[in-house]
C-alpha cells in the first residue's frame, strides 16, 4: 500500500500525525505500507532566512495568551505519542523549502522517512534552525548521506521550483491544512487523526486493494 503524507517539517501537528500513523500501522501488521512525503508550505511568504519566532507567532495568532493556549494543547497531544515538545528552545521560524529539499535528496537513498524524523526532532526538541544549510548538512551526514553531494545540492536551486509546484498542486486539490494522508491515490483524510481512525482508513484502502 502506498501512503503519501502531505506535510511541513515546521508543523507540530505533522510530527504528531507521523507518530499516530506509525501507531496505526502497528495496529494493522497485515498491511505493508510504503510511505511518501509530499511538501506543503504553511508559510510560503517567509523570507529565505526565516523570521524571529516570537514576532511570527504574535503576527499569526495575536496575543501571547492565545499562543500559550494553542501550544499547551499541542504539547499535551504530543505527550500522548511520546513527543516532548520544547517550544521554549525555538528562537527562529525557518523557511522550510530547503528542509523539504533535504527530504527529496534523502529519498534517493530510501531515507526520506529518516530525514523527516530528524527534521522534526532537531526543530521541535533541539530548537535548531532547520532553514540553515549547516543544520541540514549535519542532519544529512548523521544519516549517512554524502556531505559533498548534499552541500552542492542544497547550495544550488535544484528542486526549489518543484517544492513550490507541489505546494501549489496541493492547494489546487483543496488541501489547506496538514498533515493530510493519501492512501493509494484514492482515499484522503486530513488532520493529525487518532491512530484508531487512521487504522480504519488502512482497512478501507486494504479492502479496495483486495477487490481490485
Amino acid at each position: 500500500m502506498r501512503i503519501d503524507i502531505v506535510f511541513d517539517p515546521v508543523c507540530p501537528w505533522c510530527y504528531i500525525g507521523k507518530r499516530r500513523l506509525e501507531k496505526a500501522l502497528a495496529l494493522r501488521p497485515q498491511v505493508t505500507a510504503a510511505l511518501g512525503w509530499r511538501p506543503f508550505l504553511l508559510n510560503p511568504e517567509l523570507p529565505v532566512e526565516g523570521i524571529d519566532r516570537t514576532a511570527f507567532l504574535i503576527r499569526k495568532f495575536g496575543s501571547e495568551a492565545r499562543i500559550r493556549r494553542l501550544y499547551g494543547a499541542i504539547s499535551s497531544a504530543g505527550q500522548s505519542v511520546e513527543i516532548e515538545f520544547a517550544f521554549d528552545r525555538i528562537r527562529h521560524t525557518p523557511n522550510s523549502v530547503n528542509a523539504h529539499r533535504l527530504v527529496r535528496f534523502a529519498a534517493r537513498w530510501d531515507k526520506a522517512g529518516d530525514a523527516v524524523e530528524a527534521l522534526f526532532f532537531d526543530y521541535f526538541i533541539n530548537g535548531k534552525n532547520t532553514g540553515e544549510i549547516g543544520v541540514l548538512l549535519n542532519i544529512g551526514v548523521n544519516m549517512g548521506l554524502d556531505e559533498g553531494a548534499l552541500h552542492t545540492y542544497l547550495a544550488g536551486d535544484e528542486d526549489v521550483e518543484l517544492i513550490y509546484e507541489e505546494n501549489a498542486r496541493a492547494h489546487r486539490l483543496g488541501l489547506n491544512g496538514v498533515p493530510t494522508y493519501v492512501f493509494n491515490d484514492q482515499h484522503v483524510i486530513s488532520g493529525a487523526q487518532e491512530p484508531q481512525i487512521l487504522a480504519r482508513m488502512l482497512d478501507v484502502a486494504h479492502a479496495a486493494e483486495a477487490a481490485a
